[in-house]
């Protein structure tokens, strides 16, 4: 009897309110992922057929292939920085990216960015799964001839065998992520190295029907000048923050796990600009190859894979892409949105429910009527980094300007008056003042159509805009406390040990 009441005693401190603590959010008390870990979660974002689809469909821009890969690793570069970046906070703390913006939005407050993050995952999610089931339908089509009648009829925009194939996606997703997180980290490590033997047999196959000299460089019909050239190739680089913008954000809740920022900053190294030139050489190649094969240019992996005509290798190269886009699917907009909806209410939404909420969100914004075509697909991209943007500028504004990388990690589960950040009513209303327009700019520079050529520097705009604000409401006599303030961390006994082992 003692080892049960022991066992089902929690295990942060008591002192910690219920209104902003479950096991989930608290302070991890077991920091183990490697190097490895975060390869392979970068390895899945970017090896997902939403990646491919993405990097492709820059070809649409008017650039040439080597303009396109010289675009994606000037973007992923970015990437890489901001990562270390946002890792920072969560890894010192062990606390969720939800939990870590308490700190500037207030303990309350924080459930607003944690609301907004959430609710963009409901559109990745969505996306992802439908490209996965997407997968599955040619796969099914062309074993079962029968089935074709089924993808005739349509309700919202999906075939009635799609609506199938979408609902067996969805439940397998749904069916690893409520296994808990050691499944869904053995599950990632896996996903991604698979779909490169797919990738890379499909680049040879593609190599082996044209011949090197059948791989054309300049793909576009669009004759463009020098100057419309580098604009569409900046143009391109914000694209690729944009399209990472989710799980950058989302970054901090898997580094809350790491052993160490040195074993973080090893696996974002290998896992973004490495891992991402070898699969944007890869890209280019197998894109380049299918405008002389078929005369026209096939930005969808699904379709490629569709026109080898061997069933088995179709089969078998789906199913491996399926299985790298359910990967990317479940960390990034899986395991993100269930602490951001469980930080709402820690007491009633579990890390499963939370996850769940998410998931059938994504089936009511039918996803498939937002990554139609490349038009669209940067359109979606240019909403999302409106949002996503300002709450990442005042995340790092807070984190690394403000508060000087100074953290009190029991305030961060602190409800009463007296905790430092309390503000106003458990809210930082100049942070929230900060944030709004921020948001509006953005996403008014992707609706007004004499505007749109700068709604894809969205991202960029958000994040310049909600720091500088956030910084400049700031009463500067509370920055002068700030950093004069001792030591930079402050955490209780329990939480001591795993603050320093970070």
């Amino acid at each position: 009897m003692a080892a049960k009441d022991q066992k089902a005693q929690p295990s942060y401190p008591s002192s910690y309110s219920p209104k902003l603590t479950n096991e989930d959010l608290a302070p991890t008390r077991n920091p183990h992922w490697t190097w490895y870990n975060f390869f392979s979660f970068w390895m899945s974002d970017i090896h997902s057929m939403g990646g491919y689809v993405v990097a492709a469909s820059f070809f649409a821009l008017g650039l040439a292939g080597w303009q396109v890969l010289l675009c994606l690793l000037a973007g992923i570069a970015i990437v890489q920085l901001a990562a270390n970046l946002v890792a920072r906070p969560s890894q010192l703390t062990g606390v969720p990216y939800a939990v870590v913006c308490r700190q500037a939005f207030g303990v309350f407050g924080a459930n607003i960015p944690a609301v907004i993050r959430g609710l963009i995952a409901f559109a990745w999610y969505g996306i992802q799964t439908w490209l996965a089931s997407n997968a599955l339908l040619l796969v099914l089509i062309k074993f079962f001839p029968t089935l074709i009648p089924l993808t005739v009829p349509h309700f919202a925009g999906l075939s009635a065998l799609g609506w199938i194939c979408f609902a067996v996606m969805w439940l397998l997703q749904a069916i690893v992520f409520w296994r808990g997180m050691k499944t869904i980290q053995r599950f990632i490590d896996i996903a991604g190295p698979a779909v490169y033997v797919v990738m890379l047999c499909l680049a040879v196959w593609i190599v082996m029907q044209t011949g090197w000299h059948g791989l054309s460089l300049t793909l576009s019909d669009k004759s463009l000048t020098t100057k419309q050239q580098l604009w569409q190739m900046v143009t391109a680089v914000a694209l690729v923050v944009s399209y990472f913008s989710g799980p950058l954000l989302n970054f901090g809740d898997f580094a809350r796990y790491g052993r160490s920022m040195q074993e973080v900053r090893r696996g974002n190294r290998w896992g973004l600009p490495f891992n991402f030139l070898l699969f944007s050489v890869i890209t280019v190649v197998i894109v380049s190859g299918t405008k002389t094969l078929y005369g026209h240019m096939i930005t969808d992996p699904i379709e490629t894979v569709a026109h080898t005509g061997n069933g088995l290798v179709m089969g078998l190269a789906l199913l491996t892409m399926i299985t790298a886009t359910v990967g990317i699917n479940i960390v990034a907009n899986f395991v993100s949105p269930a602490f951001d909806f469980s930080n709402c209410a820690p007491q009633k939404i579990s890390f499963r429910m939370g996850g769940m909420i998410a998931a059938v969100g994504s089936v009511l914004l039918t996803p498939w009527n937002l990554f139609q075509s490349p038009e669209l697909i940067h359109y979606s991209l240019d909403i999302l980094g409106a949002f996503i943007g300002p709450l990442f500028g005042i995340l790092l504004c807070d984190f690394y300007l403000i508060k000087r990388g100074k953290i009190d990690v029991d305030a961060l589960f602190d409800a009463t008056p007296h905790g430092k950040y309390w503000y106003q009513g458990g809210f930082n209303l100049r942070t929230i003042l900060a944030l709004l327009p921020a948001v509006l700019i953005g996403v008014t520079l992707s609706f007004v159509p004499s505007l749109h050529s700068v709604a894809s520097f969205s991202w960029f705009i958000g994040v310049a805009l909600a720091a500088m604000a956030h910084y400049w409401l700031q009463p500067r006599h509370s920055l002068q406390a700030q950093q004069s303030r001792e030591p930079s961390l402050i955490p209780s006994k329990e939480v001591k040990e795993i603050v320093e082992r970070g």
